[in-house]
């Protein structure tokens, strides 16, 4: 084995257990999992424990202050997701400041979550940098579309 793979591996091993090497992993956490309690429409529990706060993303709240449309956006993220198999792609930076892992979710076979999410007017853009280049100027432009048909939170609140 060469020895940048073995100081790799090494790393990955020092980081975070399950890091790669087919671990289902990387180095901020799992890459694939199911998902087990919808939090709120931006944020879900995996089954083995883990909290997921969708990138580049941000939904109307529910806890606390319930903002206009934010008991919508979290039953249509439970409807979409709740009991389902994903994958996880991280960003630049890996958790946010509530140790919550960042990611852009995927349903297993379907569509991103956080893409749905802005097509169907649940939710806004927030990027916080480092995260979210990627994809910002597709997502500005979902965003954009939303806001002209009126879909979702942009019809129904002022």
């Amino acid at each position: 084995m060469p020895v940048t793979r073995v100081l790799l591996l090494a790393a990955c091993a020092a980081a975070w257990a399950g890091c790669d090497g087919g671990g289902g992993g990387s180095a901020c956490g799992p890459t694939s999992g199911r998902i087990s309690n919808v939090v709120d429409g931006d944020t879900v529990d995996l089954a083995t424990g883990e909290r997921i706060r969708y990138l580049l993303v941000n939904t109307p709240e529910t806890h606390g202050t319930v903002e206009c449309y934010g008991p919508e956006a979290a039953a249509f993220n439970t409807d979409l997701v709740l009991d389902q198999d994903v994958t996880l792609e991280y960003d630049v930076e890996c958790k946010d400041r509530y140790g919550r892992l960042l990611a852009y979710v995927t349903l297993t076979g379907g569509p991103m979550v956080n893409r749905v999410l802005l097509e169907r007017g649940y939710a806004r853009i927030l990027q916080v940098p480092p995260n979210g280049d990627k994809y910002i100027d597709e997502f500005n432009e979902l965003e954009r579309q939303a806001r002209s048909a009126g879909a979702g939170l942009w019809g129904a609140c002022p």
